[in-house]
């Protein structure tokens, strides 16, 4: 007993000696209390959901599961025949929020992506069946409609613009089924990308997320939803993801007006100045979204931007890091004129355009390698011919292909990968492997390499420095 008195005694002493030291410094006792009353009034306003989908179909009689590989197949089927279809479902647990007192829930994407059936629990335990009104993959956002008996307390939204790193949040959801669990933090980061899309702008928590948590609300303290649950790292303890609110708003809007997001759409394919880049364009700072791509005959092209112009400004708003410029025109209606600033050669230009809908998203599929024939800069490539052609399904008849990345190099620093397409070097067309050789021998140990690389349906630039960790 005696050495717990001391202890607080000299607990007191330390914070009377910190104040003095820091007269400013002001302590709240606000921030220190319970948030049970709180809790209490935000967690009906959250829901459990369970997503079932069908995997697939089996016909086998065989418990062994049939097939070629199963030699009890002929057997069980001169006895029993062909069974009937039977049907694999899988169920998934996540986590929502009542966003009208008449039904709305706003969850993730990926949470009933796949779903064929999903039912929506409220804290009491009433169950409904809830119906997907519309899903955006982009964001991870989607909608659902239930038909209450009675009026929903549904949440207020705040503003996550006005997060700072530090501030309290609560996070409510579903985790490993363990329903309406509670979980406290403070935001560790904004503006977090994972590499998931062109839109990821996270807000990184401490509070506790796990699998079951997407799709349920983060809270700001005066009980606000401030993002949506969605995103945790492998093995990460005390880092976790949420969609910003402000992001959220104007798709869920679009979801329940339209059941569907319609983006602005310039026709570009733009990536990141890194400093390599930055030096082979002979660019004083690595700022801007260069231009790797222009789709023809979309608004872009027809404002005559062209492949290696650095997109600097839209609109009036100075673009720095590439990120911004898909956000930006992904948020501007469809139709709007716009004001296009960009760098060519060194000259400032400008460009007035109307942006238009974002067309669908043409699918990404990965190109196996090929022979070895020629090796540089910590890759191998290999010459177009019809029986590549063939092997790989590419239409492409000039360029050279990357069949090999070392695993340390120029190459693999750069971020090239096998399948790739080089067309360019340094601005000198590439049409086969003589052309590749004589631009690699041009280029002096040391000096950077800028490569214009097809990559699926698009192209995009990339530097890396001969002579660096590679053979080059």
């Amino acid at each position: 007993m005696r050495r717990f008195v001391r202890l607080n005694i000299l607990l007191v002493i330390c914070l009377s000696t910190v104040i003095s030291l820091f007269p400013g410094l002001e302590i709240q006792a606000t921030d220190l209390t319970s948030l049970a009353e709180q809790v209490k009034r935000l967690k009906p306003s959250v829901v459990n959901i369970s997503a079932t989908s069908v995997m697939g179909k089996g016909t086998s009689p065989s418990p062994f599961g049939g097939g070629q590989q199963d030699p009890f197949e002929e057997l069980f089927k001169r006895f029993f025949g062909d069974l009937p279809q039977r049907e694999f479902r899988q169920r998934g647990l996540g986590s929502g929020f009542v966003l009208t007192e008449d039904g709305y829930i706003v969850t993730n994407n990926h949470v009933v992506e796949k779903a064929t059936d999903i039912d929506v629990i409220l804290e009491d335990g009433e169950k409904y069946d809830a119906k997907v009104i519309g899903k955006d993959p982009k964001t991870d956002v989607a909608l659902l409609k239930i038909n209450p008996k009675h009026k929903l307390p549904a949440v207020s939204l705040g503003d996550s613009e006005k997060l700072e790193i530090g501030d309290w949040v609560i996070a409510v959801g579903n985790p490993f089924g363990l329903g309406h669990t509670v979980t406290v933090g403070i935001v560790s980061a904004k503006g977090r990308s994972l590499g998931l899309g062109a839109y990821d702008d996270f807000i990184q928590t401490d509070a506790a997320i796990n699998p079951g948590n997407s799709g349920g609300p983060l809270f700001n303290l005066q009980g606000q939803v401030v993002g949506v649950n969605t995103a945790i790292i492998a093995g990460g303890q005390g880092i976790g993801f949420a969609i910003p609110i402000d992001l959220a708003k104007n798709i869920i809007n679009q979801l329940k007006d339209t059941g569907k997001v319609v983006r602005g759409w310039l026709g570009v394919l733009v990536q990141q100045i890194t400093p390599e880049i930055a030096e082979g364009l002979k660019l004083p700072e690595p700022k801007g979204a260069l231009v790797s791509d222009v789709t023809p005959g979309g608004p872009a092209e027809k404002a005559g931007i062209q492949r290696q112009d650095i997109i600097t400004e839209f609109n009036g708003q100075s673009i720095d890091e590439m990120q911004e410029l898909p956000k930006l025109v992904a948020a501007t209606q469809p139709g709007t004129e716009v004001k296009l600033t960009y760098l060519r050669s060194g000259k400032e230009r400008t460009a007035r355009l109307k942006v238009a809908e974002q067309p669908e998203e043409i699918a990404k599929s990965g190109i196996p390698g090929g022979e070895e024939v020629e090796q540089n800069l910590g890759l191998v490539v290999q010459e177009i011919n019809p029986q590549i052609q063939r092997r790989l399904r590419i239409e492409d008849s000039e360029g050279v292909i990357i069949t090999n990345v070392e695993s340390v190099g120029p190459a693999q620093e750069a971020g090239l990968r096998v399948g790739d397409l080089i067309l360019e070097i340094n601005k000198k067309q590439i049409t086969n492997l003589d052309d590749y050789r004589k631009a690699i021998d041009s280029i002096k140990n040391g000096e950077t390499a800028l490569l214009l690389v097809k990559r699926g349906k698009n192209t995009i630039y990339s530097a890396l420095k001969v002579g660096g960790n590679g053979k080059g």
